[in-house]
């Protein structure tokens, strides 16, 4: 990297930050229209006449583009290929369309006609949901690979963890707020006004853009083309032979498998084990990252200065073990114990990706990032469509005639313990990965236990 990409790039403290809080901010966008649905799985029962398994078929959309046409990975060449910019205003137009596909679905009747299975609702707001998921993924590797660009030696898992905080707060905003929207005006209105913040959302992409486009002006741009863009598909073999690569790619799938489904489920738990009321039940759920908020960042400038990235991810796998045992156990229904018990997982899921994401540069080279974060992401997303649509489907399967007694007006409830056995296992399996990685570090020599910043 030349001096003088690093002096007005990487040196230039007030232009890194304000390009953080614009990409933050599409971000916060994003994930607030990824959850609107998650709290609402009581009065899309009421309302549309939906199942647990459609709501499990919904969420479970998300993935269904990222993991079967390969569109993420696809995103993440394009990323490599083109640049940031380009792929900024790409991935914030597929999430407006996607965005707006869902909500028409959710807010329009339709004939009794099944598609593959399901009725037309669900099938179209599945697929508007999963045109959306692969917006927003690659907009996550683009957002990651723009805090590489201009925090790398600096305060990058800080920035990384603002980053995430942001956007936790989209998810808190979601889960806290869409039950009251839809029960005050109707159960599509949440899903409109997460359109229209999805499109300032693309705004702020723009000015992004036409920041970045001045500060490359100011140096040779073809010279930083072929220095950080330039890719080659062989890379490719570079980055799934590495090991360490591997171990986070299983780490992040297994991690966010046990945390992102919370979101979906976890509103319904409240209901349905501790008894609070539908309108309250995503505020529980919403303490998730609401915690995430504050010590994200936190975890985040530890990592930058202290190091102990595997070691912290190894603290929030084991914590994050004892929260979905608590949440398992049949006799434990009190609320306060509860709340207690997420604030401790939104703890998890800040030490773990505070130190993960930051990691990934340590051990794959900066032009090769767009693509390892894509193969991650794709990875990820496999347990973020599989894992919903199994709970789901166990659910189900494990309550017969509960959503049918529901929607007739009875006061049922539904037993979670099966169903949250696989939360369960999905954490155990995690700590293993864990400590494999942190094994691979000391034998590689990667620095995932030293600081970030370079002095």
């Amino acid at each position: 990297m030349t001096d003088a990409i690093k002096k007005s790039l990487r040196e230039s403290k007030t232009a890194r930050w304000i390009a953080l809080a614009i990409v933050a901010f599409t971000m916060f966008t994003g994930y607030l229209f990824t959850e609107v649905l998650s709290p609402l799985k009581p009065l899309v029962e009421k309302d549309l006449g939906w199942d647990s398994s459609d709501f499990g078929t919904v969420t479970s959309a998300y993935g269904w583009f990222n993991v079967f046409l390969v569109m993420l990975i696809l995103g993440g060449i394009i990323l490599d290929k083109m640049g940031v910019r380009f792929s900024a205003i790409m991935s914030a137009c597929i999430m407006v369309v996607g965005a707006s596909m869902k909500y028409w679905a959710i807010s329009s009747e339709f004939a009794d006609v099944r598609i593959l299975g399901l009725s037309q609702q669900v099938f179209y707001a599945g697929i508007g949901y999963a045109i959306f998921g692969v917006g927003v993924e690659i907009a996550g590797i683009t957002v990651s690979k723009i805090i590489v660009k201009w925090f790398m030696g600096k305060e990058l898992a800080l920035a990384m963890g603002l980053e995430m905080a942001t956007a936790r707060l989209g998810s808190f905003v979601a889960l806290f707020v869409s039950p009251f929207v839809a029960e005050a005006m109707d159960v599509s209105k949440p899903f409109l006004f997460g359109v229209i913040l999805l499109v300032i959302g693309l705004i702020a992409f723009i000015v992004y853009n036409v920041m970045d486009v001045k500060l490359d002006k100011e140096i040779d741009a073809d010279k930083l083309k072929t220095e950080e863009e330039e890719f080659k598909l062989k890379d490719i073999g570079f980055i799934i032979s590495n090991r360490g690569f591997w171990y986070i790619a299983i780490l992040c799938v297994l991690f966010y498998s046990a945390v992102f489904p919370f979101y979906k489920y976890g509103p319904d738990l409240m209901v349905n084990k501790f008894g609070i009321s539908d309108r309250w039940a995503g505020f529980i759920p919403s303490l998730v990252p609401f915690g995430t908020i504050l010590l994200t960042p936190l975890f985040g400038n530890l990592y930058d200065r202290k190091g102990k990235g595997a070691s912290i991810m190894i603290l929030g796998a084991v914590m994050l073990i004892f929260v979905h045992i608590i949440l398992f156990l049949p006799g434990i229904t009190n609320v306060i114990v509860a709340a207690i018990d997420v604030i401790v997982l939104g703890i998890a899921f800040s030490l773990v990706p505070s130190a993960m994401w930051p990691s990934v540069p340590k051990i794959i080279p900066e032009k090769q990032l767009g693509t390892a974060y894509a193969l991650i992401f794709w990875i990820q997303n496999w347990g973020l469509m599989g894992i919903p649509f199994l709970l789901g489907y166990v659910l189900e399967k494990t309550n017969p005639g509960v959503a049918q007694a529901k929607q007739a007006g009875e006061e049922v409830v539904y037993n979670y313990t099966t169903t949250w056995m696989i939360f369960v296992v999905l954490t155990m399996i995690a700590l293993v990965f864990a400590f494999l990685l942190k094994a691979e570090d000391k034998k590689k020599g990667y620095g995932l236990e030293l600081p970030n910043i370079k002095r």
